[in-house]
C-alpha cells in the first residue's frame, strides 16, 4: 500500500472517531427530543475551549477533558431550561427549532470570540514524537483519540442496552407518547439525553484539539459532516452514526490529494447525497 494513502487513512480513523462522538449526541437529541440542533458545532467548540482554559491553569490534559465535559453539560442544560424545554411546550415547529438552533449557535460562536479571540491556540502539552511503522509515521495523540473514541462508544453501548436509562431512551425515541403512558419518567429521560449528549460532544471537541488546534470555527467546520454522518446512519440510530462517521472521515481525507483540502468538507454531503439516492432512509435502520 502507498504510504501517503495509508496515511490518509490514519488521519481519516482519527477524524472519524470525533465525527463519531459528536454525531452520537447529535443524533440522540433528534432522535429522543426531535431537535436538528445546528447549535451543536459550537458546543464541540465549547468543550474544546474549556479544556484549554482549565489545561492552562496546569490541570492534566485528562482531567481538563472530564471538567471541560461538565461544563459542556452544564450549558446545555441551561439551553433545554431556557429555550428546548419552553419550545416543547408550546410545540414549537421543527422550523422554529432550526432557526433557534442557528441563533444559539452564532451567539456561542461569538461569545467564544469575545472571550478568547480568534486566533488559533493549543492545549500545553508536552512534545511527543510519532510512533514509525516503517515510513509511515502516527502521531501519539491519534492512537489516543482512536482509543478513547473506541472505549466511549462501548460505554455508550453498555448505557443503551443494560441499564434501566438506556431502555427508556430506546421506548421514547420509539414512541413517546406510548412510553409516557406506560410510566417512563420522560423528563428524566431528557435529562440524561443531554447529559450524554454534552459528554461525548465535549470529549469530541477536547480530541480534535489534540490533532488539531483550537479555534472559535472549527465546529461549524464540523457541523456537516456530523448531519451527514447523522443521515446517512439512519437518523436516531447512534451506532449508525458512528458507522457513518468513519466512513465519511476516512472518505475526507483519502480524497484530499485529487481535490485539495478546501473541498474535502463537500464530500461529506456527496456521499450522503449518493447513499440517499439507493437508501432514502441511510445505511442503517433509524431510531435506537
Amino acid at each position: 500500500m502507498d504510504v501517503q494513502f495509508a496515511q490518509l487513512i490514519v488521519n481519516g480513523i482519527a477524524v472519524g472517531s470525533i465525527i463519531a462522538l459528536a454525531a452520537v449526541g447529535l443524533t440522540l437529541t433528534y432522535g429522543i427530543l426531535r431537535l436538528s440542533n445546528f447549535a451543536h458545532g459550537d458546543f464541540l467548540t465549547l468543550g474544546a475551549y474549556l479544556t484549554l482554559i482549565v489545561n492552562a491553569l496546569g490541570v492534566n490534559i485528562w482531567l481538563s477533558m472530564i471538567l471541560a465535559a461538565a461544563g459542556t453539560v452544564g450549558a446545555m442544560l441551561l439551553a433545554e431550561k431556557l429555550l428546548w424545554s419552553r419550545m416543547r411546550s408550546i410545540r414549537a415547529s421543527s422550523t422554529t427549532l432550526i432557526i433557534i438552533s442557528i441563533g444559539l449557535a452564532l451567539f456561542l460562536r461569538n461569545g467564544i470570540i469575545f472571550l478568547w479571540g480568534g486566533k488559533n491556540q493549543n492545549y500545553n502539552l508536552p512534545v511527543t514524537p510519532a510512533l514509525e511503522f516503517g515510513e509511515l509515521r502516527i502521531p501519539q495523540n491519534q492512537i489516543l483519540v482512536l482509543g478513547l473514541a473506541v472505549l466511549a462508544i462501548v460505554s455508550l453501548h453498555y448505557l443503551l442496552q443494560n441499564t434501566k436509562i438506556g431502555k427508556a431512551m430506546r421506548a421514547v425515541a420509539d414512541d413517546l407518547d406510548l412510553a409516557r403512558v406506560s410510566g417512563i419518567n420522560v423528563d428524566r429521560v431528557v435529562l440524561w439525553t443531554w447529559v450524554i449528549a454534552g459528554t461525548f460532544t465535549s470529549l469530541g471537541g477536547s480530541m480534535y484539539g489534540l490533532i488539531t488546534a483550537v479555534r472559535p470555527n472549527m465546529g461549524w467546520f464540523l457541523i456537516l459532516p456530523l448531519f451527514a454522518s447523522v443521515i446517512l446512519g439512519g437518523i436516531g440510530n447512534p451506532y449508525g452514526a458512528i458507522a457513518a462517521a468513519f466512513i465519511i472521515g476516512i472518505v475526507q481525507e483519502v480524497s484530499t490529494p485529487w481535490l485539495g483540502s478546501q473541498y474535502k468538507q463537500g464530500i461529506a454531503l456527496l456521499i450522503m447525497i449518493l447513499v440517499l439516492l439507493i437508501r432514502p432512509k441511510g445505511l442503517f435502520k433509524g431510531t435506537m
